[in-house]
């Protein structure tokens, strides 16, 4: 029989963190046939006080070469009986391990500090890593909730590894607690990115979920300046998006008020654009007087946008399309192993009224494996073919073996 990937998630809500490191090793390290390669720890910020234990105390019951982690907001895992939670107010611990033959791993951290100019060579980011090319690898990156240089790092890996994915998110402290961790190995961080690099025999697919749907029709930026829009289709953005709102339903309108956003269309060229072709930015002030428009990226002349609304139904059809693509045009590759999920505090049960709604979706199309991540300040995922950090978003990491005939051998 082939030596294949496996993966196995345990999640415990038990209030002790002896008790749930205990229940969490026990049960994922029991659902493995073969030593784990990778551990990945996801903590709730119930435990912030303890966050300093959390190591030695995985050390004494867990014995594996590469670890990474981090606190958040909410944990995300599988029961027992094979139920992904989504488990946002509570104290909840969620470990997932990993046998990954044929796969490279290597962990690094960075701080803001650390990184080269974007104009600097990819020479500079591959040296600051230390992760060579090629293969191609795959990363997952956490980071610091106020980490100030995870766009300028997010924007050179792409430069320096094109090909590569990498998905994550921001390290949440929770409402209670400003307090912040981040795992690598045996070293607790309070600051930076910690990563890991993937290569070989994985495949790492994406889903990312940013719930908007647009309204409106796509609109040609003519003016702008930073940050700022001046001119849509030669118009004063203003009186445009006036006239967008004007044309919505009553419901609409009222939604309109709190829940407006921006999708920035990331191709040029497309001729037709749908969900998923857009990157989402919150609209971050008006101008009045001049009409303009400020939203929370860069603008240039030329680029498409369209208005957007976000509510639960709207996040609930975005999530759904996408797995319908997804698994349509995945239906002749190798069957996933296991998910990572990386979604925002700002969903859950506060946008969909119940427990567990993205999990639960995402367990309808993709069947029968372990799932595990936590509740973010901020998710990073790929949108046509880059990587940025968004806000709002449920990022799903997919993972499965490269090498199929392996797979199919036993």
């Amino acid at each position: 029989m082939a030596d294949q990937m496996q993966w196995a998630n345990a999640l415990s809500t038990r209030p002790s963190l002896e008790a749930a490191i205990t229940d969490v090793v026990e049960r994922a390290v029991s659902s493995l046939n073969a030593p784990a390669d990778l551990g990945l720890v996801f903590i709730s910020s119930a435990f912030a006080s303890e966050y300093s234990r959390l190591l030695p105390l995985l050390a004494e019951k867990l014995s594996v070469p590469v670890l990474i982690g981090c606190s958040g907001g909410g944990v995300i895992g599988t029961t027992a009986e094979g139920q992904t939670q989504e488990l946002e107010a509570e104290a909840s611990l969620s470990l997932t391990l990993a046998h990954l033959p044929g796969v490279d791993l290597q962990v690094f951290h960075v701080i803001a500090e650390e990184l080269p100019d974007l104009d600097s060579s990819p020479d500079a980011w591959i040296d600051l890593i230390g992760v060579p090319p090629s293969p191609t690898p795959q990363f997952i990156l956490l980071c610091g909730s106020f980490s100030s240089g995870i766009n300028d790092l997010l924007q050179g890996l792409d430069f320096a590894y094109p090909g590569s994915v990498t998905v994550g998110g921001q390290a949440s402290a929770g409402a209670m607690s400003g307090r912040m961790a981040l795992f690598c190995n045996d070293r607790l961080y309070r600051e930076g990115t910690v990563g890991l690099a993937l290569t070989g025999n994985i495949v790492l697919e994406t889903i990312v979920a940013q719930g908007c749907r647009p309204i409106g029709q796509p609109l040609q930026v003519t003016k702008a300046e930073r940050n700022i829009i001046l001119e849509l289709d030669e118009q004063v953005p203003l009186m445009v998006l006036r006239e967008v709102i004007a044309n919505l339903t009553e419901k609409e309108r009222i939604l309109a008020q709190h829940s407006l956003f921006v999708g920035v269309a990331m191709d040029g060229f497309k001729p037709s654009l749908q969900q998923g072709d857009f990157l989402i930015r919150g609209i971050l002030g008006v101008d009045p007087s001049a009409g303009a428009i400020a939203i929370g990226d860069r603008v240039r002349p030329g680029q498409r946008l369209q208005f957007h609304l976000r509510d639960a139904e709207a996040s609930a059809e975005d999530l759904e399309f996408l797995l319908q693509q997804y698994q349509t045009q995945r239906a002749s590759e190798g069957a996933a192993a296991a998910a990572l999920m990386f979604t925002c505090v700002g969903r859950g049960e506060g946008l969909y009224g119940k427990p567990n709604f993205d999990s639960e979706l995402f367990r309808r199309y993709i069947k029968d494996i372990p799932v595990g991540g936590f509740f973010c300040n901020g998710e990073i995922g790929p949108v046509a073919g880059s990587t940025f950090l968004h806000g709002y978003t449920s990022v799903f990491g997919i993972c499965r073996a490269l090498d199929l005939e392996d797979e199919k051998i036993g």
